[in-house]
């Protein structure tokens, strides 16, 4: 008796291992089909830096744009660098609080809608208008204008 409960617990740890196995295969395979990104920075502002990454426009179904971008805010006065000419390796490192977005970009109305924010996907993400961001705006009018017919 002990025996067969042996081999069914043996049968069962094996289905979990293979169930874990496909489940990382399908966390990484993803990542090896992703290309080369190819960054366009759009002009800075008080708020920070922004760039979008040509080779990942694409049109989806509704005509809408799709498009990866990075957020970096500003670095708080009391870390900016005295000044910016300064050699390479007085200048502080790339900061860690970027951002990564993919952004829906309604070009016919200026509207754009995060739907995904450092790989999380956002569930019913709202359109939102550009407004006052110079940042967004500035993504929005380059990424349309490359963008696929």
């Amino acid at each position: 008796m002990s025996n067969a409960i042996g081999a069914a617990t043996r049968a069962r740890a094996r289905e979990l291992l293979l169930a874990m196995v496909l489940v990382l295969q399908l966390l990484v395979v993803p990542a090896a089909w992703a290309g080369p990104v190819n960054w366009q920075e759009v002009t800075a502002t008080a708020e920070g830096r922004q760039w979008w990454d040509s080779g990942s426009l694409r049109r989806n179904r509704e005509g809408n744009v799709t498009v990866l971008s990075r957020f970096q805010s500003s670095p708080p006065e009391d870390e900016a660098p005295a000044t910016t000419s300064a050699p390479a390796a007085a200048r502080p490192a790339p900061r860690l609080d970027a951002r990564l977005y993919v952004m829906e970009l309604d070009c016919d109305q200026g509207l754009y809608r995060d739907t995904s924010v450092n790989g999380l996907p956002q569930f019913g993400p709202q359109w939102l208008p550009v407004g006052n961001d110079d940042l967004t705006a500035e993504v929005l009018r380059e990424a349309c204008a490359a963008a696929p017919a």
